[in-house]
């Protein structure tokens, strides 16, 4: 017979036998530093394309958000950063909440008797304001109809004075009824930016296969644009001297540069660094 613990007390419990339950998948962090590789771009492009600090960049693909400020950056930071690499942020984002114990509960409005009893009193009319508009609107009045008077004397006076006499020119013998011109017909050009300025580096980037993420910068470095463009989207930039492009998915790419579409064929998933100037196009 044994003093203290039942023999069942010693028994493990059901629930130290079953296993804890883990996550196969990839942690936000890791999912977002794949797809990033994936896309070949750098932290440094993500940092400048989401305007998210390097330093945070780094501690989001290893799963730090301490550095985010709290949970409603750490939310905007995870879906602009999925935006960037081309990932869906919704199931990131639900990921992030299901981690961090879920978004806050919102805040109850307050009873419909709060409401009444704060309600301000109503204000008073402004008898003053009211006199002050009623004088302001009598003297303009009394003001435009003397204008209008002397303006009615001035046209009598032109009026009698009479325009110059001119000598009548002489009709031309069998007048022929002449045919109305006909209208031009337009010559339809190669692309909607055929006509574009000589002075002036032009380009014009769609998106016709698939979503591509760019970037574009003028010649002194001056970001111009940097996002996601989804398939049909299309975007143009213009610079005296020229136009950097960085394309992260060029095979869905066209290129209009200067009015001329540019031939170069590009493989999916292809990232091209491309610069044009003036002139007929030429790749940097």
């Amino acid at each position: 017979m044994s003093i203290g613990n039942s023999p069942e007390d010693d028994r493990p419990s059901i629930e130290d036998d079953e296993p804890a339950i883990k996550n196969d998948g990839p942690s936000i962090g890791r999912a977002l530093q794949q797809a990033r590789i994936a896309a070949g771009l750098t932290v440094d492009e993500v940092s400048s394309s989401t305007r998210v600090r390097i330093p945070i960049v780094h501690a989001i693909e290893q799963d730090d958000f301490s550095r985010c400020g709290g949970d409603v950056y750490a939310r905007g930071h995870i879906r602009t950063f999925a935006q960037a690499v081309g990932l869906d942020p919704g199931p990131l984002v639900a990921q992030y909440d299901d981690d961090h114990g879920g978004r806050p509960a919102p805040t109850p409005a307050a009873p419909l008797f709060d409401a009444e009893r704060i309600r301000p009193e109503p204000r008073r009319p402004n008898w003053t304001a009211a006199m002050v508009a009623a004088i302001v609107v009598v003297v303009g009045f009394v003001g435009f109809t003397m204008f209008s008077g002397n303006d009615k004397g001035k046209s009598h006076s032109s009026v009698a004075e009479g325009p110059a006499q001119q000598k009548p020119s002489k009709p031309a013998a069998n007048p022929t009824p002449s045919k109305p011109a006909p209208k031009p017909t337009p010559t339809p050009s190669d692309s909607a930016i055929a006509a574009v300025p000589a002075d002036k580096v032009t380009v014009k980037v769609t998106a016709i296969n698939d979503k591509s993420w760019i970037s574009a910068k003028d010649h002194t470095g001056k970001l111009l644009f940097d996002g996601l463009l989804q398939k049909g989207d299309a975007q143009t930039f213009q610079d005296a001297e020229k136009v950097d492009l960085i394309l992260g998915n060029a095979g869905a790419i066209e290129l209009y540069v200067n009015g001329k579409k540019i031939d170069s064929k590009f493989d999916d998933g292809q990232v091209e660094r491309l610069s044009y100037t003036k002139g007929d196009p030429q790749v940097g």
